[in-house]
């Protein structure tokens, strides 16, 4: 088991990759702390794994440092942290965007940038101190790529990436590693509904909508949440003890860099 003995921390634990992180990290010999705004979904999460279960809004700095101490004074150290908040997109084009609409995007660029450096700001410290630890960050393709009506979600996870690498440079000198997984699409329900409302705005067949999407993948197959989890757990295990400041991208070749 390539996590044995470790003590990871998954923020943005949600019903999907989140829930996917924990069962594979438990599965791999972790003890794993998941963190969430939604209490049901992590008491659902932590039914399924016997995770820690502890309701925090990663961008109250008060909340993730309280997260930050409750899973070390539970474990005593604290080996792994991913941060995997998914904050979203509202798909509109900045000429159509109102006040509201901007309240939206700072929001998810909140999540998405300023939840990572929160938690990475009170959980590195516990690594400094213990000579030790792997901070994985859970980015996106679209923040290599830009695409109409996602600026929110793409400049967030973009954020992320630079971010990602600063901290590389300034917690290495005491043995913590910082990486990011991009991933591409995801297979999920959420892309079944994307994908069916595409086919009907077109009067296709989903079918058709997904053979395309498909045929634009090198490997002609879409990833699945348990692809991405395993490229999280190279990170996050000994067997990535030499890298750091590194972007691993998950998408089946959809987009190269």
């Amino acid at each position: 088991m390539v996590l044995e003995g470790k003590i990871a921390i998954v923020t943005g634990a949600g019903p999907g990759l989140g829930r996917t992180l924990a069962r594979l990290m438990t599965a791999e010999g972790a003890k794993v702390a998941v963190a969430a705004r939604t209490p049901a979904t992590l008491a659902a999460i932590a039914a399924e794994t016997g995770a820690l279960a502890v309701p925090t809004d990663v961008t109250d700095p008060d909340a993730v440092q309280a997260l930050a101490a409750a899973v070390h004074e539970r474990y005593g150290r604290i080996d792994v942290l991913v941060n995997a908040a998914f904050p979203g997109t509202h798909r509109k084009n900045v000429l159509d965007m109102d006040a509201d609409y901007l309240h939206k995007w700072r929001e998810v660029v909140d999540i998405a940038a300023y939840g990572t450096l929160l938690a990475c700001r009170y959980v590195a410290p516990y690594m400094v101190a213990q000579g030790s630890g792997s901070i994985v960050n859970i980015t996106s393709m679209s923040s290599r790529a830009g695409y109409a009506g996602r600026s929110d979600y793409a400049a967030g996870k973009a954020a992320v990436h630079l971010l990602s690498h600063c901290l590389a440079d300034e917690l290495g000198p005491d043995g913590v590693r910082v990486n990011c997984v991009a991933p591409g699409w995801i297979a999920s329900p959420v892309l079944d509904d994307w994908m069916a409302a595409r086919a009907s705005a077109e009067g296709v067949p989903v079918e058709q909508i997904r053979a395309r999407d498909v045929s634009a993948m090198a490997l002609r197959k879409i990833a699945s949440e348990e692809d991405v989890a395993r490229a999280v757990l190279h990170f996050a295990s000994d067997a990535s003890s030499s890298t750091t400041g590194a972007v691993l991208d998950v998408n089946a070749g959809h987009h190269f860099t």
